[in-house]
């Protein structure tokens, strides 16, 4: 199986990131963290996403807040996926790095979830490693069966409760 990157910006991410990395060790993805910044440390940032293929790497997910280039700066050095995860900052509340983070040209995707969504970027770099993965993909299935069963309890539950009223 493919390993998963998940690059942050700065060891302050680390709150919100952990929840991608715990979401991809709850599915069995091996995954490497590491800090690198695409304005401090530029070279090692491009160093990384220009060997990650050949390293055994299936998908790189970047998290970074306020200018947050970093998901572009490792996607111009890559063929490989990069999701971005724009981080809340106390600034602007995240709008900068949402911006910052799916504005990229023509050539160099970045796909984006939301801001401060580490799970949802676990979850579509399972979703790409599923694409060749047929473990990963039941795995995928049972957790939407799982939600879908638990949506329909919920509405069960209101529904007798909004009769009874």
């Amino acid at each position: 199986m493919k390993k998963v990157a998940v690059i942050m910006g700065s060891d302050s991410d680390w709150s919100v990131v952990k929840k991608a990395v715990a979401t991809l060790k709850e599915y069995g993805v091996p995954v490497e963290v590491h800090v690198c910044s695409a304005h401090r440390t530029p070279g090692e940032a491009a160093e990384f996403a220009k060997n990650a293929k050949e390293n055994g790497f299936g998908v790189i997910i970047a998290a970074a807040g306020m200018a947050a280039h970093l998901a572009g700066v490792l996607a111009a050095h890559t063929t490989l996926p990069v999701i971005g995860i724009p981080i809340q900052s106390a600034g602007l509340g995240g709008l900068d790095a949402l911006l910052a983070t799916v504005q990229m040209p023509s050539g160099i995707p970045v796909a984006t979830v939301a801001v401060n969504g580490a799970a949802n970027a676990a979850f579509l770099a399972i979703q790409m490693l599923a694409l060749s993965d047929e473990t990963l993909a039941a795995k995928l299935e049972t957790n939407k069966e799982a939600m879908r069963a638990g949506v329909a309890e919920k509405d069960k539950r209101i529904a007798e409760e909004a009769a009874a009223m």
